[in-house]
C-alpha cells in the first residue's frame, strides 16, 4: 500500500467518523426533544412549554450540520476534481444556508422567551 492510498483511505475514515458524530447529535437532539414533549406536555398541557424545546433541538439541528459540513469538506480534501467542488459548493451554500436561518429562528424564539418571562415577572 502506498502514501496515497493510506491518505485515502485515513481521509474516508475521517470522514464516516464525522458524519457519523453529525447524524449522532441529529438523532440525539430529536430523540431528546421527542421525549421533553411527552413529558411537559403531559404535565403541563400548554403550547409556551414547547418554545424552549424548539429551541434545543433547533441547536441540536445546527451542530449536527456543521458536522456534516465538515465531513463534506473533508471528503473533498483529498485530490478533489471539479465536479467535486461544485458538489461541495452547492451544498455548503444549503447547509449554511439552512443554518443561518435555523439560527435566525432560534434567536427571534429567544427574544419571544425573554419577553414573555419579562412580561410575567412584571405581572406577579
Amino acid at each position: 500500500m502506498d502514501l496515497d492510498e493510506i491518505l485515502r483511505q485515513g481521509d474516508r475514515i475521517a470522514v464516516t467518523v464525522v458524519e457519523i458524530v453529525g447524524a449522532v447529535v441529529i438523532f440525539v437532539g430529536a430523540l431528546w426533544a421527542a421525549l421533553r414533549i411527552v413529558v411537559e406536555g403531559l404535565r403541563h398541557r400548554t403550547a409556551a412549554v414547547f418554545t424552549p424545546i424548539r429551541l434545543s433541538l433547533g441547536r441540536f439541528l445546527a451542530l449536527g450540520l456543521e458536522f456534516q459540513l465538515a465531513a463534506d469538506i473533508l471528503r473533498t480534501a483529498v485530490s478533489p476534481t471539479f465536479d467535486q467542488i461544485g458538489q461541495l459548493a452547492a451544498i455548503a451554500t444549503i447547509r449554511t444556508a439552512l443554518n443561518y436561518f435555523l439560527r435566525r429562528e432560534i434567536a427571534q424564539e429567544q427574544r419571544q422567551v425573554g419577553e414573555t418571562g419579562a412580561d410575567q415577572g412584571r405581572t406577579t
